[in-house]
């Protein structure tokens, strides 16, 4: 199996009250395609940060990051967001919906910044997440399942080679949380994506095909 992106040596530091805290420290990891990732570890141990520096949602105080031959430390913002619109996708646990757009459109809003929008593709992912009869609804209208839905949705849309998900299920019940979770990952084999999921539930990360674990800041 092919590696797909490498981390190496990253470290990161934030200022607390004039001190530095070292939130990660010298973490080393790599993905393979289509491989589903989880990372646990406790609240506070780093795995928020290592999967925001991995997305390229953040930068790491040194060490690299290689999605491929491409270093995403090196990138400037405007490169990064797009590697965010083709290769790079991330599902959170508020959902970050935009409320002022329907389903269908915040689902086809990432191919619109792009230049490529499909309704094809629009019409596929409504199909896939079960929410067709709800295309017109605008995100105060939906259960947080359906929410939740919309955004995997729309992270998957442009067919990205690598998807980010931070605590994907921590909003919703025991019920739609096993419905989104099941969704997930069908949809990550359907379109073979690599998965890297952020959780501290065991039973979600019993489902990866592999686990990483952070404690203080390192791999364990």
């Amino acid at each position: 199996m092919n590696k797909l992106l490498i981390s190496e040596n990253i470290n990161k530091s934030f200022q607390l009250e004039n001190q530095p805290i070292d939130v990660l420290k010298d973490v080393s990891v790599s993905i393979h395609q289509a491989e589903f990732v989880a990372i646990m570890g406790k609240s506070g141990s780093g795995k928020s940060t290592l999967i925001s520096i991995l997305a390229g949602l953040d930068h790491p105080d040194s060490g690299s990051v290689m999605l491929k031959d491409t270093d995403l430390t090196q990138l400037n913002e405007d490169q990064l967001a797009l590697k965010r619109q083709s290769d790079i996708s991330f599902v959170f646990q508020s959902f970050h919906l935009i409320p002022t757009l329907t389903v269908a459109e915040n689902i086809g809003f990432p191919l619109k910044i792009s230049g490529e929008f499909s309704q094809k593709k629009v019409d596929e992912l409504l199909d896939k997440v079960e929410l067709t009869h709800r295309q017109n609804s605008f995100p105060h209208q939906l259960s947080g399942g359906e929410k939740q839905r919309t955004a995997i949705a729309r992270a998957l849309v442009t067919q990205p080679q690598i998807l980010f998900a931070d605590e994907p299920t921590g909003n919703l019940d025991e019920k739609n949380a096993n419905s989104v979770m099941q969704l997930l990952i069908d949809l990550q084999k359907e379109y073979q994506t690599a998965l890297v999921i952020v959780t501290h539930d065991p039973a979600i990360a019993g489902l990866a095909d592999r686990t990483i674990h952070i404690v203080d800041g390192k791999i364990k």
